[in-house]
């Protein structure tokens, strides 16, 4: 278990997208952060209080938290004296990056000597099964994206949040490492070995009442050439009953790719139903989930109406508006 509450480190994060792990636990565990600590540089903001480790030690901290999330994953060397300094003051540290704490020497000895916790949540804690494509019992939802970073995780939490309001039955299930932390369970799908994301899918979302939705967090798009294979493990392992396409609009270009266009929302529905339909035939796409932080709100809502009346499904910000809409559209069609 992680102890709360985070001081959130951001490091030297280039934008604010890069502090995306940050934000997350800031937007769905406000409670838990009680500040932020950015080094010289950091173009990221939570709009929470700077502080110092000794100032989040006073204030009641427990872990620092690494809220960044770059390409690659990596610890950055820049970062080892902060990361040191923490555990020397009394708090753990806990990560989802790929390069694993428990891999760096400096934090290894810093953190024996003063008898304090390396985290690593992003190294699978069990084996998982090969997939074997059988249908299970309940329902499911998987959040498909158009690129990495898009709104996935957050469409899944606020469909989540309104069906438990609605006194509906609903789990979300996390596969990456800021839904982990958040929830504090869930697969790390992009570390499990590929012959087995499938299969820890499966395992993640196993039979359960006929009423009941697993809200699975989706990860990549079948479009990025980085990242493909972990999405469509997560549409075959999940078999799901009905996709959300996920969107940012401001976009120029895929994620760390200028070369790279994104698709169109029609691409991404009928790929993922193809793809989706090989596992479930029955799948279906319900809804649209647009990310409009970068929109004013005039601007957001014009957008809103015209993907709506373009794709005829309804097109939310979940975040935003509120999920009920995409909520309802379950129990359509």
């Amino acid at each position: 278990m992680i102890e709360a509450p985070y001081l959130l480190f951001l490091g030297d994060a280039p934008d604010p997208l890069a502090a995306k792990v940050a934000q997350g636990i800031r937007d769905w565990r406000p409670d838990a952060a009680v500040g932020q600590y950015r080094m010289e540089g950091c173009r990221a903001d939570l709009g929470l209080p700077d502080m110092t480790i000794a100032e989040a030690v006073a204030a009641g901290a427990k872990t620092m938290v690494i809220g960044v999330a770059n390409r690659g994953g990596v610890i950055s060397p820049s970062w080892l004296s902060v990361l040191e300094e923490a555990l020397g003051a009394g708090l753990d540290l806990a990560s989802g990056l790929h390069t694993l704490l428990r891999d760096e020497p400096v934090l290894v000895a810093a953190a024996r000597a003063h008898g304090r916790r390396l985290l690593d949540v992003r190294v699978p804690d069990r084996r998982y099964p090969i997939a074997n494509g059988r249908k299970r019992r309940g329902m499911r939802l998987l959040a498909m994206g158009t690129d990495c970073s898009c709104g996935k995780m957050y469409t899944a939490l606020a469909m989540e949040r309104e069906m438990r309001a609605r006194g509906m039955k609903a789990t979300f299930r996390a596969t990456g490492q800021t839904g982990i932390l958040i929830t504090g369970s869930g697969v790390p799908l992009d570390a499990v070995v590929a012959d087995f994301m499938a299969g820890a899918v499966e395992w993640l979302t196993p039979d359960n009442d006929p009423d009941h939705w697993d809200l699975i967090e989706g990860q990549g798009s079948l479009f990025h050439p980085s990242y493909s294979g972990v999405t469509l493990a997560l549409l075959h392992g999940g078999q799901p009953d009905a996709i959300v396409l996920c969107h940012e609009p401001t976009r120029a270009h895929m994620r760390g790719l200028p070369d790279y266009p994104l698709p169109s929302l029609e691409e991404l529905r009928s790929l993922s139903e193809t793809l989706g339909r090989r596992v479930n035939p029955a799948v279906r796409t319900v809804g649209v989930s647009v990310n409009t932080a970068g929109l004013d709100a005039d601007a957001a809502r014009r957008y809103l109406a015209e993907t709506e009346r373009r794709m005829g499904l309804p097109a939310v910000d979940p975040f935003r508006d509120g999920a009920g809409r995409l909520v309802d559209a379950l129990a359509c069609g």
